[in-house]
């Protein structure tokens, strides 16, 4: 039997399983200050990839995950035209007092209403006013008519 001795690792261990929450105060762990993508964004970039990689005729790494992942964001994605894509970014980032969690939520559920939106995202509540809010989710809907 021998005694190995392995090297400290650089990352700190992540904090247990569970401990995220989503609700009127976000506790996003390790993920707090990630950039988050909308599911259109997603949509768009994966897609962007998959047609290079295609054209470069790298798609060798095709997987029934990856292929399932396009398939829902082609149901749930709201945007299609990369133009409303990207106007709906402009939108959201607008806010800066959301964070970025927040805004691609709002851009990828596309609430009807003010109150459907904060009960859905219950950080909202004191962050932003109804009828801002309601503003916003109205220019949104304009960009998925288009």
């Amino acid at each position: 039997m021998s005694d190995q001795h392995h090297a400290p690792t650089s990352r700190s261990k992540p904090p247990p399983p569970g401990e995220e929450e989503a609700s009127a105060v976000l506790k996003l762990g390790e993920f707090q200050e990630v950039d988050t993508l909308t599911l259109s964004e997603a949509s768009l970039v994966i897609n962007a990839l998959m047609t290079k990689r295609r054209k470069d005729r790298k798609d060798r790494n095709e997987t029934d995950v990856l292929n399932k992942t396009l398939d829902y964001l082609d149901a749930f994605a709201r945007f299609k035209q990369k133009e409303n894509v990207e106007a709906v970014e402009r939108l959201l980032s607008a806010r800066k007092e959301l964070t970025k969690f927040e805004r691609a939520q709002i851009g990828s559920l596309c609430c009807d209403s003010a109150d459907e939106c904060k009960t859905l995202i219950p950080s909202l509540a004191d962050k932003i006013r109804d009828d801002e809010l309601q503003e916003l989710l109205d220019e949104m809907a304009k960009l998925m008519s288009t």
